[in-house]
């Protein structure tokens, strides 16, 4: 079987190498499109960086908008050539469905996976989605709801329930990032886009040196996903002089760094539903340009924006957003934590809640709605139902 598969980002990359990985047990398929690292890993073949998708928000797409267009433009002619039993987009709505549309036009088959989030805002989005795609997969179990009667979507749950281990050892974790010392351990995720970074890296930043005078002991852990995210942060050490601090910058081992934590900080993002899955306290902050944040303002239909409140319905983990997005802000958060056991623990708690509904093999689920779809797999009875 011959698959398209386009991903725009980290996370996405994730997603699409289980995904790969597990249609591949099944069947023998190829893959190319855009791939990441683990993508590329399972064998994806990449016409294009995965980085040049890798924008956010309103204004920073603009900013791009012409080569974003062209990448568009050349893979919808690429695949219109090559003709692929099926194309898969994983998330990235705004380029994704687009390109799914206009090669479903054209008799091609089209997957979704992610959907785009309809119950938040853009509610019209939901007649995109079903001019788009033969298929959409779901991660959370609430959203096909928003889909009935418009498109064939369905929940295959998401696939880091099933590959972060519930509460790591932290001493393990630490000792294999060779974290040494008493003191409070605390994980810095300023994102993982070169726009979340030019967002985020100077307040993280000056958050650790305030925490460090705090808590003299403490150690800091940050995570990149890439040399240039990494390079940034670096960079605003540098002009903050604050390359004394007792910071160990990492290339890749997020999940170690979070599970070595007593507390984690980190832009509002799938980082924040791996932290808790890995069952760690957590402070979430979320900046935009002023542009963005404005109209998400006018248009947002739900009281929180990270993943873990969205899905356990109610505001566990402290949320930063915007002009409370500060460092006086965000040292008050961990300092809630840090000081606060019983608070952890609550935190905690509601992190074992969350993680119940959402392992449930979903790689292999997914891979048995793709393979269902294209006539390659008949799905066993209930393999898309695993709400339960």
């Amino acid at each position: 079987m011959r698959v398209g598969i386009v991903a725009g980002e980290v996370s996405g990359d994730m997603l699409g190498a289980g995904l790969m990985k597990a249609m591949k047990a099944v069947t023998p398929c190829t893959f190319e499109g855009i791939c990441g690292p683990a993508m590329t890993a399972e064998g994806g073949l990449s016409q294009f960086p995965m980085e040049a998708l890798s924008v956010m928000g309103i204004s920073e797409v603009a900013g791009r908008l012409r080569d974003l267009l062209r990448i568009r433009r050349d893979l919808i002619a690429y695949f219109r050539r090559t003709r692929p039993d099926v194309v898969i987009g994983i998330d990235a709505p705004d380029f994704t469905l687009a390109l799914e549309r206009a090669l479903r036009r054209d008799g091609i088959r089209t997957v979704h996976y992610v959907s785009p989030t309809v119950w938040a805002w853009r509610r019209y989005r939901v007649r995109t989605v079903a001019a788009s795609t033969d298929r959409l997969l779901t991660l959370f179990p609430f959203e096909p709801e928003y889909y009935a009667g418009r498109a064939d979507a369905v929940f295959v749950g998401h696939p880091l329930a099933d590959a972060i281990e519930a509460q790591p050892s932290p001493d393990k974790a630490r000792d294999e990032l060779r974290l040494d010392g008493r003191g409070p351990v605390i994980a810095l995720l300023p994102g993982s886009r070169v726009t979340e970074l030019r967002a985020h890296a100077r307040l993280f930043v000056k958050t650790a040196q305030r925490l460090a005078l705090r808590y003299p002991d403490s150690r800091f852990v940050a995570p990149f996903v890439n040399r240039e995210t990494l390079a940034l942060f670096d960079k605003t050490l540098t002009e903050l002089q604050a390359f004394d601090l007792p910071i160990t910058r990492l290339h890749g081992h997020a999940r170690q760094a979070m599970a070595a934590a007593d507390v984690v900080l980190l832009a509002s993002g799938t980082a924040a539903l791996e932290a808790a899955l890995v069952g760690r306290p957590m402070v979430v902050v979320h900046r935009l340009s002023p542009i963005t944040y404005g109209l998400a303002r006018l248009l947002l239909q739900v009281p929180y924006v990270s993943l873990p409140n969205l899905l356990l319905g109610r505001g566990v983990v402290p949320e930063l957003l915007q002009h409370a997005a500060t460092a006086d802000g965000l040292v008050r958060a961990a300092e809630g934590l840090l000081e606060n056991p019983g608070r952890r623990a609550e935190m905690t708690a509601a992190f074992v809640e969350l993680r119940a509904h959402l392992g449930c093999g979903a790689s292999e689920r997914a891979a048995a709605a793709v393979l269902e779809l294209v006539g390659a797999h008949s799905t066993p009875s209930g393999v898309m139902s695993c709400a339960s």
